[in-house]
């Protein structure tokens, strides 16, 4: 039987949906206030991207700006987490020699290009492990401190990794890095509806996430902040008008450019804060009601799940946020000749038996993992489908 919160998104009933951590979950409401904005857009265009654009997007991000905590001066909205740690990577001054730190657990997307990046400039990227079995924010902090040296520019770090589900301690980091000397890009993927977030508080130079996920916003809503000292050096991956139009007096450059990309459909980003609200009231406490309900289901879900492997959760509770993964027990990774676009055996007869849960090779270990989520629409019977499913499979 599904929540009766599950009633306010359109999932398909007969699948029992683990996997919100992907690409996220769109309420129906939230989905026909997009289409309503885009049929503004197609009733007249000019209308609309000549005239009521800026109005729209300022007033969006107004909204998003104060409940991630973020100054508006640097905030502007991006199509994912993934573009934003492109824009702030190829617009950052790197030279040969320096060097850019990054863990083991960084999704590949964005692990992509900071290698890029630095093989062109003639940079070093310095991996940093962290342990995931036995995993502590203490140790994180420490291993990624110990890799800095005189020549580290930059670190690019998860607030909330991706196939591991954890959470780093980027409260820390940030100011123990900055007083040695380097910047701080924050990966935030994950962690807008996730964790509290205070951007202004945290002081990063550069934070990036995104909206399709725990905020449940429509697929194509991130965003990018960076600090004052930052904002006249970072450039949109698409440079347009923006670069050249003349600003109001006060205006913004970084605004400008990353408010107007091209025509495109951006009604996603002006959809932002109707997600906020709108998810936002389906629980008496708000977000801080919504982030500890979806915490306490993904303990109560990996436990399950652990049991039913017969494996230990491979950390503390206090370091997970609304994912959780679990090391599966073969512990090897997957099986050789089998490409990484290649769906896994285990998630082919999961899903056979209406079950969607990611099963991903964690290449630097290397292992699998079996990673949950816990949205709204999630309740214990969903991982006890997910136990049954895999007792049948493998045991």
């Amino acid at each position: 039987m599904h929540s009766d919160l599950r009633a306010h998104w359109g999932l398909d009933p007969a699948v029992t949906f683990l996997n919100h951590g992907s690409f996220g979950a769109c309420p129906t409401a939230v989905r026909a206030a997009q289409r309503a904005l885009q049929d503004r857009l197609e009733r007249q265009p000019v209308d609309f991207f000549a005239r009521d654009w800026w109005g729209l997007v300022e007033g969006a991000r107004q909204a998003v700006a104060a409940f991630v905590g973020a100054d508006p001066a640097g905030f502007v909205f991006v199509r994912n987490a993934t573009e934003g740690v492109n824009a702030v990577l190829r617009s950052f001054p790197l030279q040969a020699g320096d060097e850019v730190l990054v863990t083991d657990h960084e999704y590949q997307a964005c692990r992509n290009a900071l290698d890029f990046v630095c093989a062109r400039a003639g940079a070093r990227v310095v991996e940093v492990a962290l342990p995931f079995v036995g995993y502590t924010a203490a140790e994180a902090e420490a291993r990624i401190l110990a890799a800095v040296t005189p020549h580290t520019r930059l670190a690019l770090v998860d607030h909330v990794t991706s196939q591991t589900g954890l959470v780093l301690p980027v409260e820390r980091l940030v100011p123990a890095l900055a007083e040695r000397g380097v910047l701080t890009l924050v990966d935030g993927a994950h962690a807008p509806g996730m964790v509290a977030l205070d951007l202004d508080a945290l002081g990063a130079a550069f934070y990036t996430a995104n909206c399709h996920k725990w905020l449940c916003a429509p697929k194509g809503a991130g965003f990018l902040w960076v600090g004052a000292a930052h904002r006249a050096q970072v450039r949109p991956l698409s440079i347009s008008h923006g670069a050249a139009m003349a600003l109001p007096a006060g205006g913004s450059r970084l605004h400008a450019e990353f408010d107007w990309p091209g025509t495109a459909d951006f009604t996603a980003w002006l959809c932002v804060p109707e997600a906020i609200e709108y998810v936002g009231g389906l629980l008496p406490g708000g977000w801080p009601a919504i982030r500890a309900r979806n915490h306490g289901l993904a303990v109560q879900g990996r436990a399950r799940i652990c049991a039913a492997l017969g494996v230990a959760p491979p950390c503390d509770a206090a370091f997970i946020g609304c994912t959780a993964s679990v090391p599966l027990p073969d512990g090897g990774p997957p099986e050789e000749g089998r490409l990484a676009t290649d769906p896994d055996p285990l998630n082919q007869a999961l899903r056979r038996r209406g079950v969607e849960v990611p099963v991903v090779g964690w290449p630097r270990a290397p292992q699998r993992v079996l990673r949950i989520s816990a949205a709204l629409y999630n309740t214990p019977a969903d991982y006890d489908r997910l136990a049954d499913a895999l007792e049948a499979e493998l045991c």
